[in-house]
């Protein structure tokens, strides 16, 4: 676990301060994707959140795929002592979040106005080029008409030698101005609110909701609303703000538990992980990114999803690598229906094929894809029996000699092959995220330092799965799907 660093804020040479919240196990893909994706530097994780700093503007961080939610961070230091059972001391110590630095919460309210700010201008330009003003139907025809009868009009008043120009209407005759006239009136409207509630960020009128979380020891003696309560009164008596539980201005995200206390603030109401192109969620989107995020998927390449069920993994993959051919397969006509309407609301129905079939069947040649990805059925509503050689064996056939197969299995799934390994004695076979990044510095960017004993007891976990023909286990990933842990 990396150590809680003192008091952040942000810093104008090298960025401000964010921080993501991830599944369980995902850490790891998330530290490499700050890294790809905005340059970020100083990034860090503890369980569940991954802390970095980087100079990216807003859209781009919303870009991130294996990210729950987005925060700009205000305070990351140690956890308050709770040796005293006095709820009255640890409150106080939640009190001095705000009393003893008040400049660092000016400051992040200042840069989330300025990154808010930034964002909703480039999000009206992208709107005025995709949706220029349009005019009702037939009324192309209207103006044409009108402007012929201004044309006769002053052709007459020629021939009369009168000059009616001048008691002509001075501005353009085509009422479409008037369609321009109200998108412009809107847009000031709109300006008007978004300023209104920028400018409520510098005055005493800006409303705020604190959600609190309580883990560990320090919630046997306080919970989340008396901590949330705490904060809430000194923020008030601090800034003059006013609370407001529906629709606040601003919301405050303190998080304290054995290891750590932070204080965020949500840059997006929605999470990164809700998907604007998802229209039925199936398997968790964060989920099927980082699965594919791991293929290696090439330009030109064929991806297979042999069980693809509504079609997330293959929607993800998409949107992420377009240059590649996807196919997609299921025996449930249910499923294959949810897919088509996903890959249709996500525009992908062009480059995505369904086809119906079963694993243990599939209507292509031997040798033909270049990359499997695939969620092993295991839920209650799907789920798959033990035997699952015979379904690696038929993926073995397709796949062509040098390809990647990434495989969401249970618990019961991986012991399987495991146990049918013959190393039957050891438990814990997949490295957590920490020990993953010690098998693999270069695709996570962690420090080499794990000991000679630490790395030859890893890989005897990842030697022990059992190599199913040609197909041998180069990595592994254990990850939370909620209320179970699964194994990529």
């Amino acid at each position: 676990m990396a150590a809680a660093g003192p008091d952040p804020g942000s810093d104008p040479a090298g960025g401000a301060r964010f921080f993501c919240t991830a599944g369980r196990g995902l850490e790891p893909f998330l530290m490499r994707e700050v890294r790809a994706r905005l340059e970020a530097t100083q990034v860090e994780y503890i369980s569940g959140k991954v802390f970095f700093t980087t100079c990216s503007d807003l859209p781009s961080m919303k870009k991130l795929k294996s990210a729950e939610r987005l925060f700009l961070l205000i305070k990351k230091q140690l956890p308050i002592a709770v040796s005293s059972v006095h709820k009255g001391r640890i409150l106080n110590e939640v009190q001095r979040f705000i009393n003893d630095d008040p400049g660092s919460w000016l400051e992040a309210i200042s840069l989330r106005k300025k990154l808010l700010g930034h964002d909703t201008k480039r999000e009206k330009a992208s709107q005025r080029d995709a949706n220029p003003p349009k005019r009702k139907a037939g009324e192309s025809e209207i103006m044409i008409a009108k402007k012929l009868k201004v044309e006769e009009i002053q052709v007459v008043a020629e021939r009369h030698g009168e000059n009616q120009q001048d008691k002509l209407p001075q501005s353009s005759p085509e009422q479409g101005e008037a369609v321009t006239r109200t998108d412009n009136l809107q847009e000031q409207r709109l300006d008007s609110a978004t300023d209104k509630a920028a400018d409520a960020q510098n005055q005493e009128d800006l409303t705020f909701r604190v959600s609190c979380r309580c883990s560990g020891n320090i919630r046997k003696v306080i919970t989340g609303q008396e901590a949330g309560r705490v904060t809430g009164l000194a923020l008030m008596r601090q800034f003059g703000w006013k609370a407001d539980l529906r629709n606040p201005n601003l919301e405050i995200f303190i998080h304290l538990n054995d290891a750590y206390s932070v204080v965020g603030i949500p840059l997006l109401r929605i999470p990164l992980a809700s998907r604007t192109y998802i229209q039925t969620a199936g398997l968790r989107s964060t989920i099927a990114w980082a699965m594919a995020s791991i293929a290696e998927i090439k330009a030109g390449a064929l991806v297979l999803d042999p069980m693809c069920g509504l079609g997330t993994i293959l929607v993800e993959a998409a949107e992420e690598w377009p240059d590649v051919f996807y196919m997609g397969a299921d025996v449930s006509d249910t499923q294959l229906l949810g897919a088509c309407e996903n890959l249709k609301a996500a525009g992908l129905a062009d480059r995505i094929e369904l086809l119906k079939g079963s694993v243990t069947d599939l209507p292509l040649p031997s040798q033909s894809v270049d990359v499997i990805i695939s969620d092993i059925p295991f839920g209650k509503k799907f789920k798959l029996g033990k035997d699952i050689k015979s379904i690696l064996q038929e993926m073995e056939r397709v796949l062509r000699v040098g390809g990647t197969m990434v495989l969401l299995l249970s618990e019961d799934h991986h012991q399987h092959l495991t146990d049918c390994g013959g190393n039957r004695t050891s438990q814990n076979r997949v490295a957590d995220p920490e020990m993953k990044m010690l098998l693999n510095p270069d695709r996570t960017g962690a420090p080499n330092t794990a000991s000679p004993s630490q790395k030859a007891s890893s890989l005897q976990c990842l030697s022990g799965v059992l190599p199913c023909g040609s197909l041998l286990p180069v990595e592994s990933f254990k990850v939370s799907l909620g209320k179970t842990d699964a194994f990529i």
